[in-house]
């Protein structure tokens, strides 16, 4: 990697990590939200109103958050089938085709997702005490790292990096298990 771009990449693996620290902290508190409130509910009979309102906004944090990691991290969801059968460099456009469809959708998000919060900057969630806005908050947040993310990918992948050579090393399930079959036969032997 070009001694330029380590930093940013440094940065950017730290800023991916705290995410999802912070997406998997999300997960954990709406657990102990939905527990309490089932516990106040069929033990104490008297459900407090905040729980419900409180773990539907921990969700959309942490489903936000870790699809943006998904994004850098290259989990996120894509049509693979032509890339089993395309060579490396028609891999490298699809690739690259991807990044820019989703850095659009992160730019969508911000867009949607910031005029949704100045619509109810002004608005009370009367069960939380807070501002409406923090309802939309995370599509805002998500779509900045999402597009921050794929900007990172495209960058590199222009950069010359092999971003993609390990990604270039899969094989599909499918395939993976018929060549285990295959060589599971004493009498037929394949290299991969």
């Amino acid at each position: 990697m070009s001694n330029n771009l380590t930093p940013v990449v440094n940065f950017l693996t730290r800023l991916s990590n705290a995410t999802l620290w912070l997406a998997g902290t999300g997960l954990v508190l709406m657990t102990v939200f939905v527990a309490w409130q089932v516990f106040c509910r069929y033990v104490l009979n008297d459900s407090p109103s905040w729980t419900e309102p409180g773990s539907v906004m921990l969700m959309s944090w942490f489903i936000f958050l870790g699809a943006a990691v998904g994004i850098r991290e290259n989990n996120h969801l894509g049509f693979d089938v032509l890339l089993y059968v395309l060579p490396k460099s028609g891999k490298r456009v699809l690739r690259m085709i991807s990044d820019v469809v989703i850095l659009a959708f992160g730019a969508g998000m911000i867009w949607y997702g910031g005029a949704l919060i100045s619509l109810t900057w002004n608005t009370t969630l009367p069960s939380l005490g807070i501002s409406g806005a923090f309802d939309y908050l995370p599509l805002a947040g998500g779509g900045v790292l999402a597009v921050v993310f794929s900007l990172e990918r495209i960058v590199l992948r222009l950069a010359g990096e092999p971003i993609d050579d390990a990604l270039d090393e899969i094989l599909p399930a499918e395939i993976a298990v018929e060549i285990e079959n295959i060589n599971a036969d004493p009498n037929v032997k394949l290299k991969v």
